[in-house]
Order: C-alpha cells, then sequence, then structure tokens
C-alpha cells in the first residue's frame, strides 16, 4: 500500500516530533490547521462516537488567562518535589510561556455524552472517550510535524479553570491545551529528556510473551 519512501516518512514523522515550548509569533495558513484538525477528526474512536471538539483560541487576552491558570497549577504541583531540591527547580523551570507565545492554542475536548448511553466498546470501558480523544492528538501532533510547525501540550491545570475561561459546558472534559505555531527551537531529543528529568527506557524489558513478566 505504501511504497518504501513513504513508509520511512511516517517512521521519520513520529521519531522526530517533540513537545516544544517556544514558538515564534509568525501566523500559521488557515488550510495548514484545516489539515491538522482534518487529521485529527480521522483518528480512530470507540464505537465511532467521535467525542472530540476543538475550541481554537487566538485572543492574546484568552491564551493569557489560559497560562494564567497553567502556571497556577504548575506551583502547586512543584510542592510535590520540594524534597528533591533538583527536580523541583527543573520542574519550575519548564516553560509554559509558549500558551502566550504561540498564534493559536487549540483547547481538545472530550464529550462522554456523544452517541447517547450505548456506544459500542463504552459500556465495557468508560475510558474509551479520552483514549479516543488522545488518538485525535496524536494525530494532530503528527500532522503538524509533518507541516514543520512546532506543538506543545500543557497538562497541568484544574479543568474548571479552562472550563470558566473558555465557557466549556460541565459535562465536557477539557483534555488538553495545545500550543501550536513555528519555531526556531526544535531540540533532537524531548525536552525533559534533554533536562536529565528522565530517559528513555529500554523497549526490551517492556516486552511479556503470553502473560505478565514471562519474557
Amino acid at each position: 500500500m505504501f511504497s518504501h519512501g513513504e513508509r520511512e516518512s511516517i517512521y521519520k514523522v513520529i521519531y522526530h516530533r517533540r513537545d516544544i515550548r517556544s514558538f515564534l509569533p509568525d501566523p500559521i495558513p488557515d488550510e495548514t490547521i484545516n489539515r491538522i484538525l482534518n487529521a485529527a477528526h480521522h483518528a480512530p474512536s470507540v464505537g465511532f462516537s467521535q467525542p472530540w471538539n476543538f475550541i481554537l483560541v487566538t485572543s492574546a487576552e484568552t491564551k493569557e488567562r489560559l497560562a494564567w491558570a497553567a502556571d497556577k497549577e504548575r506551583r502547586a504541583l512543584a510542592i510535590h518535589y520540594e524534597a528533591e531540591g533538583e527536580k523541583e527547580t527543573k520542574f519550575l523551570g519548564l516553560k509554559i510561556e509558549g500558551l502566550k507565545e504561540a498564534p493559536l492554542t487549540i483547547c481538545v475536548t472530550c464529550d462522554p455524552t456523544r452517541g447517547g448511553s450505548h456506544v459500542l466498546g463504552r459500556n465495557s470501558i468508560p475510558e474509551t472517550d479520552a483514549l479516543s480523544t488522545a488518538c485525535a492528538i496524536q494525530n494532530m501532533w503528527l500532522a503538524a510535524t509533518a507541516e514543520g510547525l512546532a506543538m506543545g501540550w500543557v497538562s497541568f491545570y484544574k479543568k474548571n479553570d479552562v472550563r470558566d475561561i473558555l465557557e466549556i459546558p460541565p459535562h465536557i472534559d477539557p483534555l488538553a491545551l495545545i500550543s501550536i505555531g513555528y519555531t526556531d527551537q526544535y531540540p533532537a531529543k524531548p525536552l525533559l529528556e534533554l533536562a536529565n528529568w528522565e530517559k528513555r527506557h529500554e523497549l526490551e524489558p517492556l516486552i511479556f510473551n503470553n502473560k505478565w513478566g514471562e519474557k
């Protein structure tokens, strides 16, 4: 189905993808944004429920408020690393300014009611809604990388803060704040790996055969 070159391109995008925190103010063409959102919208979803929505935020004032919500939670979370002074310093050094720098922030939401009471697969495993939305985010991330854009996923904030700022209904889950834009700081390795926060685990010890722990 795919040529050798096409197959290699897919893997190149997967391995090249990074979580970026520094952005240039350059605008993103509308057609590029639409391609990225279409890639997200073509992700697999439980029972084909497609539980996602995308709130496109370009207002500087709104991005400032979202950055405030993220920074508030970042400082609250830093308490967990107080006993590890070096790690606390690294954590507080993580940039959230990307929410203000990037020309576009996308809030990706999940609607657990979409499709009604009986969605194929969701009755057994309710969190498949969120997993489906995560698939859409990964599609978005890979598409953005292929388009030469950088993307950063901000994952610390109180959901009710984001609901209030973006006027999201109470039953809708704001799963991710995504910053998208061009960057001149694209690292060879993930930022947390470069900061010695963690290193990539070897794959072989993570693989079992037939049952847990069986090598």
